[in-house]
């Protein structure tokens, strides 16, 4: 069985922090009103930064991965960024209670990526990742773990992927 990859959007591949006026560099423009956006009654639609490239990059995890939404998109990650990236729809954490109390001072999300991942070896890619939820998970979970925060002002870089496919990748035994 695959290790999971848990996806979080807002950060890793919607580069959200970085200055309002400097769209990074391979990402394009894309307006959307998800539920959450829409309940707040904003007048403009949200604003997200993807980089098309980074689905082509997900897609060739999906050999050595289980991708999984890890966001607070929850599935409508499936219609709102999915399409624009090229992925098919995904599985998805359900979080019971989104930014609610977490043990140790840990991130939010951090118990139900437990939860969700069950016994399962997984990565997580998100932007509110602290020592305190590697720390967590490494005396909470059975199976191999790579939890990686990524700069909410920069987004996945190409180092990122190459880290998470070499940790993935069976390396060749040595004879």
């Amino acid at each position: 069985m695959k290790p999971l990859l848990l996806i979080d959007v807002d950060g890793p591949l919607n580069p959200y922090a970085a200055k309002a006026q400097r769209r990074p560099e391979g990402y394009r423009t894309h307006r959307m009103r998800p539920t959450g956006w829409t309940e707040a009654e904003r007048a403009k639609p949200l604003r997200v930064w993807l980089n098309p490239g980074h689905g082509a990059e997900l897609l060739a995890l999906s050999e050595v991965y289980e991708l999984v939404w890890a966001t607070t998109w929850k599935d409508e990650a499936n219609d709102w960024i999915g399409p624009h990236l090229g992925l098919p729809g995904l599985p998805f954490v359900d979080w019971p209670v989104m930014h609610g109390r977490a043990p140790r001072g840990t991130f939010w999300k951090t118990q139900y990526i437990l939860e969700y991942a069950g016994e399962r070896p997984f990565a997580w890619i998100d932007d509110d990742i602290t020592e305190l939820d590697r720390e967590y998970v490494g005396l909470h979970h059975p199976a191999q773990t790579l939890l990686m925060r990524i700069d909410g002002r920069i987004g996945l870089a190409r180092e990122d992927f190459d880290t998470l496919a070499a940790w993935a990748t069976p390396s060749p035994v040595d004879y």
